[in-house]
Protein backbone atom coordinates (compact mmCIF):
# COMPACT_ATOMS: atom_id res chain seq x y z
CA UNK A 1 0.00 0.00 0.00
CA UNK A 2 1.12 3.30 -0.99
CA UNK A 3 1.02 6.12 1.97
CA UNK A 4 1.83 9.69 1.26
CA UNK A 5 2.00 12.03 4.02
CA UNK A 6 2.29 15.99 3.46
CA UNK A 7 1.63 19.32 4.84
CA UNK A 8 0.75 22.42 4.74
CA UNK A 9 2.05 25.29 7.04
CA UNK A 10 3.67 22.26 9.27
CA UNK A 11 6.96 20.32 8.47
CA UNK A 12 6.45 16.96 8.58
CA UNK A 13 8.86 15.70 11.35
CA UNK A 14 10.51 11.89 11.14
CA UNK A 15 8.64 11.73 14.30
CA UNK A 16 5.21 12.68 12.92
CA UNK A 17 5.57 10.52 10.27
CA UNK A 18 5.90 7.38 12.23
CA UNK A 19 3.18 8.23 14.40
CA UNK A 20 0.99 8.89 11.47
CA UNK A 21 1.95 5.41 9.79
CA UNK A 22 1.63 3.39 13.27
CA UNK A 23 -2.01 5.23 13.24
CA UNK A 24 -2.98 4.77 9.81
CA UNK A 25 -1.68 1.45 9.15
CA UNK A 26 -3.07 -0.03 12.51
CA UNK A 27 -6.51 0.95 10.88
CA UNK A 28 -5.72 -0.58 8.03
CA UNK A 29 -5.16 -4.00 8.50
CA UNK A 30 -9.00 -4.42 9.10
CA UNK A 31 -8.99 -4.16 5.43
CA UNK A 32 -6.88 -6.29 2.80
CA UNK A 33 -7.59 -4.28 -0.30
CA UNK A 34 -6.43 -0.57 0.23
CA UNK A 35 -4.90 -0.03 -2.36
CA UNK A 36 -3.27 4.02 -1.70
CA UNK A 37 -3.85 6.56 1.38
CA UNK A 38 -3.39 10.42 1.38
CA UNK A 39 -3.21 11.89 4.38
CA UNK A 40 -2.76 15.49 5.09
CA UNK A 41 -1.70 17.62 7.89
CA UNK A 42 -2.16 21.42 8.52
CA UNK A 43 -2.37 24.42 10.81
CA UNK A 44 -4.73 26.93 9.78
CA UNK A 45 -5.83 29.66 12.05
CA UNK A 46 -4.35 27.72 15.46
CA UNK A 47 -5.91 24.69 14.17
CA UNK A 48 -4.50 21.61 14.35
CA UNK A 49 -6.31 19.79 11.07
CA UNK A 50 -5.67 16.28 9.98
CA UNK A 51 -7.58 14.48 6.98
CA UNK A 52 -7.16 11.12 5.43
CA UNK A 53 -8.19 9.82 2.14
CA UNK A 54 -8.08 5.99 1.81
CA UNK A 55 -8.58 4.44 -1.91
CA UNK A 56 -9.84 0.65 -1.65
CA UNK A 57 -10.98 -1.41 -4.81
CA UNK A 58 -14.81 0.17 -5.37
CA UNK A 59 -14.79 2.67 -2.22
CA UNK A 60 -12.76 5.51 -1.12
CA UNK A 61 -13.09 6.82 2.72
CA UNK A 62 -12.69 10.03 3.64
CA UNK A 63 -11.90 11.11 7.43
CA UNK A 64 -10.60 14.73 8.98
CA UNK A 65 -10.80 16.07 12.57
CA UNK A 66 -9.52 18.82 14.13
CA UNK A 67 -8.24 19.81 17.66
CA UNK A 68 -7.25 23.76 18.80
CA UNK A 69 -4.01 22.74 20.34
CA UNK A 70 -2.25 19.82 19.12
CA UNK A 71 -1.70 17.84 15.85
CA UNK A 72 -1.68 14.33 17.70
CA UNK A 73 -4.77 15.03 19.44
CA UNK A 74 -6.16 15.30 15.78
CA UNK A 75 -4.49 12.75 14.33
CA UNK A 76 -6.29 10.33 16.56
CA UNK A 77 -9.53 11.65 16.12
CA UNK A 78 -8.69 11.29 12.44
CA UNK A 79 -7.90 7.73 13.00
CA UNK A 80 -10.90 7.06 15.26
CA UNK A 81 -13.12 8.10 12.39
CA UNK A 82 -11.54 6.09 10.23
CA UNK A 83 -11.53 3.05 12.07
CA UNK A 84 -15.18 3.35 12.29
CA UNK A 85 -15.93 3.72 8.80
CA UNK A 86 -13.63 0.57 7.44
CA UNK A 87 -15.34 -1.87 10.20
CA UNK A 88 -18.68 -0.73 9.25
CA UNK A 89 -17.83 -1.38 5.49
CA UNK A 90 -16.44 -4.82 6.44
CA UNK A 91 -19.62 -5.46 8.53
CA UNK A 92 -22.20 -4.65 5.05
CA UNK A 93 -19.46 -6.79 3.07
CA UNK A 94 -19.67 -9.80 5.00
CA UNK A 95 -23.65 -9.95 5.80
CA UNK A 96 -23.81 -10.26 1.97
CA UNK A 97 -22.76 -14.08 2.70
CA UNK A 98 -25.62 -15.98 3.60
CA UNK A 99 -25.81 -17.96 7.00
CA UNK A 100 -24.37 -21.23 7.13
CA UNK A 101 -25.95 -24.10 7.21
CA UNK A 102 -26.93 -26.13 10.66
CA UNK A 103 -25.50 -29.25 11.12
CA UNK A 104 -27.32 -32.25 10.51
CA UNK A 105 -27.97 -34.57 13.64
CA UNK A 106 -27.52 -37.67 13.43
CA UNK A 107 -31.04 -40.00 14.62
Amino acid sequence: MNLNITGHHVEVTPALQSYVEEKVGRVLRHFDHATSAQVILRVERNTHKAEVTVHVKGKDFFAEATDPADLYAAIDFMVDKLDRQVRKHKEIVTDHHQPAAPAAQGE
